[in-house]
């Protein structure tokens, strides 16, 4: 008979289980449904990119590059923040290569947030934000975006400040709603600020998908909010390479010394013959230009067919999300008409709640459009008798 073993884990993250993204993937498969719940594109990135990298393999670059990344690819960072936003940051002491944006999300939180720090989070949230407070051992402090129409709330943040709040986490473009802050908005947020010693880590992977014309106000356009932001994006979701998992991090010197510590020790460096071919293939900045037009003609082409169905069509005003209002549809809760709508109609959603640590229910559900036409055409066949 085995013996008992005594080892016992106490779980740093006893309230996460397997996320919704990994469940509704897996009844995707199950059912052969056309899977737009998981937000990654299913076409390949551009072959010129590639063979960048393939290049940089060749050339012999396949060992450690610095730990804060390859100075070409930190100084191409740093030439594109500047031509989009005006900040010029230095590239040796103000941008770090990340293993995506995840990581920097964590690792920004890990520098600055301590045992009994208040951690502003702005729900509907990325899943990934309240573990990393929990991780660092800080409280999340959650605020609800206006309901509806998932505006910020600014009496609301205000309210949640305290003598304890040491980060505010702001996610525009925003995943899950597909919502983009406005200009008036970031200077709202920068007064909000401005007499206090919080720091702004700024969550823009999506910062090159805003639609109609609409620009990205990225904190890095204001000096106020530059000044205490970590600001991150992702060279994942703009080149469409997401398994690569790189991304950036634009923040002070002061501010980027204490980053690097952490990220010196939780991952070092990061895949070195891809940040040379992702510095090769920015020389052309075209590709990240161009990304708006090449989504937007997604989402309209995934609007106008959805427009033919019961769906209430939300807004998209960035990202490459689209949330629509079942409530006309289903009375089922979210996730029962997620798992309904993947199961019966063959397309997989993610449900709204899941971005609110308490399941809030709206009847909302979140569609993919990163996808080929093909595929799209495809879930909109299937979707067509709602």
């Amino acid at each position: 008979m085995p013996i008992p073993s005594p080892l016992h884990l106490q779980s740093r993250l006893p309230r996460v289980g397997t996320t919704i993204f990994t469940l509704m993937s897996a009844l995707a498969a199950k059912h052969g449904a056309v899977n737009l719940g998981q937000g990654f594109p299913d076409f390949d990135c551009d072959p010129h990119l590639a063979d960048a990298v393939v290049a940089a393999m060749r050339e012999g670059w396949n060992q450690y590059p610095p730990m804060a990344g390859v100075p070409a690819l930190r100084e191409a960072v740093a030439h594109k923040v500047h031509a989009l936003y005006g900040r010029a940051y230095d590239p040796d002491t103000e941008i770090t290569i990340t293993a995506g944006a995840t990581q920097a999300i964590l690792t920004a939180v890990l520098c600055c947030v301590h045992p009994g720090d208040e951690v502003i989070l702005l729900e509907p949230a990325y899943d990934s934000y309240g573990p990393s407070v929990e991780l660092a051992g800080g409280t999340a402090v959650r605020v609800p975006l206006t309901a509806g129409s998932f505006r910020p709330d600014f009496d609301a943040i205000a309210a949640a400040i305290t003598p304890r709040t040491r980060a505010l986490i702001v996610n525009t473009p925003h995943n899950p709603s597909a919502t983009v802050w406005s200009a008036a908005e970031m200077q709202q947020l920068a007064r909000l600020l401005a007499p206090t010693g919080i720091v702004l880590i700024a969550d823009e992977v999506y910062e090159h998908m805003v639609f109609d014309g609409a620009p990205h106000v990225s904190a890095a356009a204001i000096d106020s909010l530059a000044e205490r932001a970590f600001v991150i994006s992702s060279f994942g979701k703009t080149y469409h390479v997401t398994g690569w998992k790189i991304g950036y991090v634009a923040a002070p010197a002061a501010l980027s010394a204490e980053f690097r510590k952490v990220h010196q020790f939780n991952v070092f460096t990061v895949n070195t013959p891809m940040q040379h071919g992702l510095a090769r293939y920015m020389a052309d900045p075209r590709p990240a230009l161009e990304l708006a037009a090449f989504y937007q003609r997604k989402r309209d082409l995934f609007r106008a067919g959805l427009a033919a169905t019961r769906l209430k069509l939300l807004p998209s005003q960035g990202t490459y999300f689209q949330c629509v209002d079942y409530a006309a549809v289903s009375e089922l809760p979210e996730v029962g008409f997620c798992e309904w709508l993947t199961t019966e109609i063959g397309v997989a959603a993610i449900p709204l709640s899941a971005f609110y640590a308490d399941g809030f229910e709206q009847r909302i559900a979140r569609l993919c459009f990163a996808k080929r036409d093909e595929t799209l055409q495809a879930a909109l066949e299937r979707l067509a008798v709602l």
